[in-house]
């Protein structure tokens, strides 16, 4: 019984400091690029974007598919950083495995 006590008490340690975790990745902020930083946008941890800067120089009215390429570019890199920080500091109360809709 003593046992099953202090493993409830352990559970409950996790789940709360993984709450903590999870609440602290909102101010984590990533940056993803493209253009070689043409384009910058910043994401935070809970893959809301925080900024997109566009340099001028990149802006050209004969070329807007070319300027939405590397915007879909910088967002998809920016999320792609998001999710590898979020599975790092997850994965130190799962050990490193994927928990499908843990996070």
């Amino acid at each position: 019984m003593q046992q099953m006590q202090q493993m409830m008490k352990q559970v409950k340690k996790m789940q709360e400091d993984m709450q903590k975790a999870q609440e602290g990745l909102k101010e984590r902020i990533v940056e993803g690029s493209a253009g070689g930083g043409a384009i910058t946008v910043k994401i935070d941890g809970h893959k809301q974007i925080k900024d997109i800067v566009i340099k001028p120089e990149v802006v050209d009215p004969e070329d807007v598919e070319m300027l939405q390429d590397l915007v879909l570019t910088a967002v998809n890199d920016a999320l792609r950083k998001a999710d590898e920080m979020v599975g790092k500091e997850m994965g130190k109360f799962t050990g490193g495995m994927n928990i499908p809709g843990l996070f």
